[in-house]
């Protein structure tokens, strides 16, 4: 048995380059994606420009055809493979535990959101109707039985989702995803903030609320510019930046809000590169907000505090669980509390500064790349011995 595993990484939608990187790190890695979110997401031209070594198989065709030939693919390449690694507990993962058990490869699956909650909030915010929504649960329902029954050992980011996952699959454990890199991720002093915030063009003299988020429908952006309002009403000099995809959609939101003089204090940005830029919106920022309806994991609340940077998020989920004493938390859906944070954290930065870095002490302790990727090193051993064994005394 070679020391390093053989894994196909199977992507049904987008994943990060950090992941990419880091599972390059600690195995042969062959990674099969969909054709029109790898090129789309920007994916394939941070591979090209990394130095990870792999090998990447691209799936032609839109969610069908891409759910039809990906079965195809997986019968024909898994037995090449010492395991199977799934991106997240749906459509993806279906095809690949299915063929997991038809050809006795170990399979693991990466829960990375709550996806029952999720969907949940198209019905809340009546981006569906009853029907669909009815029917939707069902479907996720189902993958979600089928895939906890037949994977080897499902892994979930953080323990929030790890107990999601453990309704559905018993061999459920934590898993760090690309963890964060604290090295980089570092707290800034007064003069470095100063610094980042004249290169990446932030205003100097502003408090600065950073929205680390993409704009979706679990996501609640709406709160975090209320708040702003809100706080700019109250005295405090305050902008709100969101950098991602949907930044675009961020700006419009604002206007549909009928915010007072949004077009000068609400700014939106394409999102940063995530291994060269954006740990300088983090360290320049004076706090960094997410207010959501449902919430995994929260990597970039992780983050933030990992720079010392005071965090204000919404009390659900990954982060309730995660962040109680390093972050401020605030119920859902609640500007007012939200703004009152943003006040206080103005009014007591070193107070607020400290928790932070109690925060950044356990990021550090328990998030940290090195334990992330190590961790995962450990599970693709032990589920390839047990796998194999258990492929070796069937045959």
């Amino acid at each position: 048995m070679n020391a390093i595993p053989k894994v196909l990484f199977f992507v049904e939608g987008y994943t990060d380059i950090r992941f990419v990187t880091g599972l390059s790190e600690i195995c042969d890695l062959t990674m099969a994606v969909p054709g029109r979110t790898y090129q789309a997401s920007g994916l394939a031209d941070r591979v090209k420009a990394s130095d990870a070594s792999l090998h990447v198989d691209v799936i032609r065709g839109g969610r069908l055809r891409f759910q039809i030939a990906s079965l195809f693919y997986l019968l024909k390449h898994a037995r090449e493979f010492d395991l199977i690694l799934c991106q997240e507990f749906l459509r993806g993962a279906f095809n690949g535990t299915l063929v997991g058990a038809l050809t006795n490869t170990p399979v693991i699956t990466y829960m990375g959101i709550a996806p029952l909650e999720y969907f949940r909030c198209r019905r809340e915010r009546r981006q569906i109707g009853p029907l669909k929504a009815w029917l939707g649960e069902s479907v996720i329902r189902f993958l979600m039985t089928v895939n906890g029954k037949l994977a080897t050992r499902c892994l979930a980011m953080g323990p929030y989702l790890r107990d999601v996952a453990a309704q559905y699959c018993p061999r459920s454990s934590v898993g760090l995803y690309y963890g964060v890199d604290t090295e980089t991720f570092c707290p800034a002093t007064d003069e470095e903030r100063a610094a980042l915030r004249r290169k990446r063009d932030l205003p100097l003299d502003k408090f600065i609320i950073f929205l680390s988020s993409r704009i979706s429908h679990e996501k609640d952006p709406e709160t975090v510019l209320r708040a702003t309002a809100l706080a700019r009403k109250k005295g405090l000099d305050a902008v709100v930046i969101n950098l991602g995809g949907g930044y675009k959609d961020f700006l419009k939101l604002a206007g549909e809000l009928h915010l007072e003089n949004a077009d000068q204090w609400v700014l939106g940005r394409p999102a940063a590169h995530p291994v060269t830029e954006v740990m300088d919106y983090f360290r320049a920022a004076d706090v960094m907000a997410l207010a959501s309806l449902a919430e995994g994991a929260a990597y970039s609340t992780l983050e933030a505090l990992s720079c010392g940077t005071p965090v204000v998020c919404t009390a659900v989920g990954g982060m309730l669980v995660q962040l109680s004493g390093y972050a401020r938390l605030t119920p859902r859906r609640d500007p007012e509390a939200m703004c009152n944070e943003f006040l206080w954290i103005a009014s007591h930065r070193e107070e607020a500064r400290q928790e932070a870095l109690r925060g950044r002490d356990y990021i550090v302790r328990e998030w940290n790349r090195k334990k992330a990727f190590a961790d995962l090193a450990s599970v693709f051993q032990e589920t390839r011995r047990d796998g194999r064994g258990v492929a070796e005394e069937t045959a």
